[in-house]
């Protein structure tokens, strides 16, 4: 480790002074308190660390300026965006002058896969047979049914799930592990096949097996390392789906967690009871 990470002085923002270690910790503990999960604070602080190591803990332009064009080498314009973004901020929080001027590339046009019943239908037979099949099942039918993302999937516990009136409970609570990406706990709801599904799957998980979670991510992506289908898949299966039924933008957009700023019906004025969006749901999802 290099020394100046050691010292535990504040800096001025002048070029080559050192960053020490309170400045470091002080910036990571702001952003720990944000609500972020543990896993994207953990790759935020690898971020950093890389970085600072390679400019030696010092405000080094030039140095900086050679690591950003290093990261284009070998990352994709998404990950080399998301590791830019982090260390700009960070030199903006200690008010570096020429941290405005690091600007990442725009976003790569993205075009969606279309996803349809038959490729949801392909996955379960694919996995027919596995030792796992009523949790894969259960996870295909929920992901594909309620639009959550991936990673709400793999924070979900047995108390999350209310089986009886179909409903699914996103909580924000970082001290208990469950993050949302907008920091916000929501409901969603799922179709009376995935309720079968789930009957079966915690009848299962409460008989005394080796799963120690509902779906650990970990687990879960061994599983699906050779699957045509990913389990990110599933929520843009829901929101195609949705779609194709007609349903209402809004309404999915609420289901499914999106972010509403920007959004001045949603803010000011769209309110929808648990009653309302689920009447709505069981119309469009039936």
């Amino acid at each position: 480790m290099n020394p100046s990470y050691k010292l535990g002085k504040l800096f001025s923002t002048g070029e080559n002074e050192c960053i020490s270690k309170n400045d470091f910790e002080k910036y990571l503990t702001l952003r720990s308190i944000e609500g972020l999960s543990k896993s994207w604070y953990n790759q935020c602080k690898q971020y950093l660390v890389k970085y600072l190591d390679f400019v030696s803990w010092r405000i080094d332009e030039d140095k900086t300026l050679s690591y950003c064009k290093e990261l284009t080498v070998n990352n994709s314009i998404t990950y080399y965006r998301k590791k830019i973004y982090q260390i700009r901020r960070f030199l903006e929080y200690l008010k570096v002058d020429w941290a405005s001027d690091i600007k990442p590339p725009p976003e790569p046009e993205y075009y969606p896969k279309s996803i349809t019943k038959e490729d949801i239908g392909r996955t379960l037979s694919y996995f027919k047979g596995h030792k796992f099949i009523k949790q894969i099942k259960a996870l295909i039918l929920i992901g594909a049914s309620s639009g959550l993302r991936a990673e709400e999937m793999y924070q979900l516990t047995p108390e999350d799930i209310d089986i009886k009136k179909r409903i699914v409970h996103i909580n924000h609570n970082p001290e208990n592990g469950q993050t949302t990406k907008t920091k916000r706990s929501r409901i969603a709801f799922f179709n009376e096949k995935t309720q079968q599904a789930l009957c079966e799957f915690l009848k299962y998980f409460n008989s005394g097996n080796d799963l120690k979670c509902l779906f650990t991510q970990s687990h879960i992506t061994r599983i699906f390392s050779k699957s045509t289908l990913k389990v990110k898949d599933l929520r843009k299966y829901f929101s195609q789906e949705w779609d194709r039924h007609g349903g209402p933008t809004s309404i999915k957009k609420i289901l499914m967690g999106h972010s509403i700023k920007g959004d001045t019906d949603l803010m000011h004025y769209n309110h929808q009871s648990e009653e309302d969006l689920k009447r709505i749901y069981n119309k469009v999802m039936s």
